[in-house]
């Protein structure tokens, strides 16, 4: 690239700031044009088809619009888009990889906080804390105090069952060899090889489902993951046994869930549902076995900025012809979240 290359912004100005601090901002300008003051959520407009005509790069995040056929008419210099957030599948038109531009995704970055937020709830979990807080909560001073009971929780010596060695599902892996614990994988595309060397037990979905005292999802949302977890995976699970799903809602079937769990024979620990938000006064909203979180597992407040500081390493890469490690191919796409 023979000029100074030139980024252009779209990301909404409420992630902006979170994402690109005044420092980072610094060091993309030694790699770029930019303009901070301009972010993009539309691609109307003659300011943005200005932008577009010189952009040689585009910085693409939470709340930006999708990159497709009428935006690249607009931008025949574009070369890359970096995505600052996690996946691409909905920003990207397939036409964006038929111009030969590069496509990348901070999805690495953003999997950090998931697998955090993924193993303090398994701990939690197994802890029965959630529901033991409610109950602590509604005591009478002359009722019984069952809250105290620690029998049978834990996390040490469980048997973990996770679905899906993603990208997120490996990071979950990893963390838990810090525990006592057996661990047990779900995933068709990984080899009994690579189950070995990822130290867990490859098992079917149903057997993971008998023997999985905590049970939680990093698979993607397919066809063919919908509702994986169903009323007959849910009724294969012990009694007392914890989901916790980070994944996609539609990996479980929230009716049955529902069910089991009023029922008080499994727990459940969401930070997304089917629908996404669930509708006000939602029976999960109230089981006192059921923690629900509203999609707060990625990239929050301060742990934006790690999505900022993956996108500006990536500018750093793409215009010293360097491979971008968050590289997105467009066979991944089906694959991913």
């Amino acid at each position: 690239m023979l000029r100074r290359p030139v980024a252009v912004f779209a990301i909404a100005p409420w992630a902006f700031g979170d994402v690109f601090p005044a420092d980072l901002l610094t060091r993309l300008r030694q790699l770029a044009d930019i303009d901070p003051a301009t972010t993009f959520t539309s691609f109307e407009g003659p300011e943005a088809a200005a932008a577009l005509a010189e952009a040689n790069i585009l910085l693409t995040g939470w709340g930006g619009p999708r990159v497709d056929e009428a935006v690249l008419a607009a931008a025949p210099r574009l070369r890359a888009v970096i995505h600052a957030a996690g996946t691409v599948k909905a920003r990207v038109a397939p036409t964006v990889y038929d111009r030969g531009i590069v496509v990348s995704s901070a999805a690495e970055a953003n999997a950090v906080p998931v697998a955090d937020y993924t193993l303090a709830m398994l701990v939690l979990g197994a802890k029965r804390a959630f529901t033991r807080a409610r109950r602590y909560a509604a005591a009478r001073e002359d009722g019984p105090r069952d809250w105290l009971s620690g029998d049978g929780t834990g996390l040490h010596d469980c048997t973990v069952g996770v679905i899906g060695a993603s990208r997120i599902g490996r990071l979950v892996l990893r963390r838990l060899r810090a525990f006592d614990v057996e661990v047990l994988l779900y995933d068709p595309h990984v080899s009994t090889a690579q189950a070995a060397a990822l130290g867990v037990e490859p098992v079917s979905l149903d057997e993971l489902c008998r023997r999985g005292d905590l049970v939680t999802v990093h698979a993607p949302a397919l066809p063919e993951t919908r509702h994986m977890l169903d009323a007959r995976r849910l009724a294969l699970l012990p009694d007392g046994a914890v989901v916790v799903n980070t994944a996609r809602g539609s990996l479980i079937d929230t009716e049955a869930l529902t069910a089991a769990c009023a029922a008080g024979r499994i727990s459940a620990i969401l930070d997304v549902t089917d629908p996404e938000p669930l509708p006000p006064g939602h029976p999960l909203f109230a089981l006192p076995n059921v923690l629900v979180t509203p999609h707060l597992a990625g990239a929050q407040g301060r742990e934006m900025r790690r999505l900022g500081e993956f996108a500006v390493a990536e500018v750093g890469r793409f215009v010293n012809g360097v491979p971008l490690l968050g590289q997105v191919e467009p066979a991944q796409l089906p694959y991913i979240a």
